[in-house]
């Protein structure tokens, strides 16, 4: 009889197990939603709990927080959105004449390629044209599907907004709340990853706005002393793209190419040696300074983290790939291989 009311009890543990798995699953985009607000509230906390450390009480910290925010965010939105939209609407209506001077080189190459045999023939435009229609038809159909429920889009950013800020006022609350789910033995242990995995967000979230505003304010110089047209808008795309590795750095670099294509042929290769030095930079100089203690992530894994959360997730997915990817790192490290794997062979 015990042994039959065991496996009945090993049976209900599974089906709740797969069950709760196909809730998660289908709430997926609830969660990333979740885990949106608690990276904002890992940062704003980060900054409250600067100002304590001048004697300053958490609710007037938090005030302050949330003023310099909208000081800030009004002064962006009044000085700097305005001029960077004027220059994207420029941007976007010089694509027409980008394109046809890509195609008129093209046609010219292709004249004059019967004098270099020995070189590789290039692609006729309507080859090149067919090759690109379904990446561009997937790309638009992406894009329209993120951007056309504009009311979907202000709901979900209320939601991240209160959300963010209730874990702000009372983080414990929270915190205490998602220590429930562990085992009673192993709350206390998942009570120090948190304060681990907070940490490792922090210094990342740290890291990342640093070096995002080193490549926006650097590339900015650089175009705006090869005067190369549109630079506010340029400097911006550099910094944000920065956000996201590997895919970020490649695209920023493509506008001002464009840009340089219509104005000056030299240029271009300017643009390209300027934006590897801030690279280079930024890769052996300024990461390993400002990042020392950030969780270290191989190339490899942030490139697998950003397929793997982009293709579950979408874009936001993409966007976040990497702090899921810290997060995530930090969990597998301490439950994983600290407390299960580690003292295998000691507990054998």
């Amino acid at each position: 009889m015990f042994r039959i009311s065991m496996n009945l009890g090993q049976w209900l543990g599974l089906s709740s197990l797969i069950i709760s798995g196909y809730i998660l699953w289908e709430i997926r985009q609830v969660l990333l939603l979740v885990f949106t607000a608690v990276v904002f509230a890992t940062a704003l906390n980060r900054l409250v709990k600067w100002l304590e450390q001048f004697n300053i009480r958490r609710n007037l910290g938090i005030i302050i927080v949330v003023i310099a925010i909208i000081i800030l965010s009004s002064l962006f939105a009044g000085l700097v959105v305005p001029s960077f939209v004027d220059q994207f609407q420029k941007l976007l209506a010089l694509l027409p004449t980008v394109w046809e001077r890509l195609r008129s080189n093209l046609i010219l190459l292709s004249e004059t390629q019967s004098r270099f045999d020995w070189l590789p023939q290039p692609p006729s435009l309507s080859n090149l044209l067919t090759r690109l229609q379904p990446l561009l038809t997937d790309i638009f159909t992406n894009f329209f599907t993120v951007f056309s429920n504009s009311l979907a889009v202000i709901l979900q950013g209320i939601f991240v907004l209160f959300l963010t800020v209730t874990m702000i006022i009372d983080p414990k609350k929270y915190r205490r709340l998602f220590l429930k789910l562990f085992p009673s033995f192993y709350r206390k242990r998942g009570d120090e990853i948190l304060t681990l995995s907070e940490v490792a967000l922090g210094n990342w979230l740290t890291g990342v706005t640093i070096n995002c505003l080193f490549i926006g304010a650097l590339s900015g110089v650089g175009l705006w002393l090869l005067q190369v047209k549109l630079v506010l808008v340029h400097a911006l795309l550099a910094g944000l793209l920065n956000f996201i590795p590997n895919v970020g750095p490649a695209t920023s670099v493509i506008f001002p190419l464009m840009v340089a294509l219509l104005d000056n042929p030299w240029k271009i290769w300017a643009i390209l040696i300027w934006y590897f030095i801030i690279q280079n930079i930024e890769s052996y100089w300024l990461t390993p300074t400002v990042m020392a203690k950030q969780v270290s992530l191989l190339p490899a894994v942030t490139l697998m983290a950003q397929i793997f959360f982009a293709q579950t997730f979408g874009i936001l997915g993409l966007l976040l790939a990497l702090p899921l990817a810290v997060v995530g790192k930090t969990w597998i490290e301490e439950v994983l291989f600290k407390d299960i794997l580690d003292p295998w062979d000691s507990v054998s």
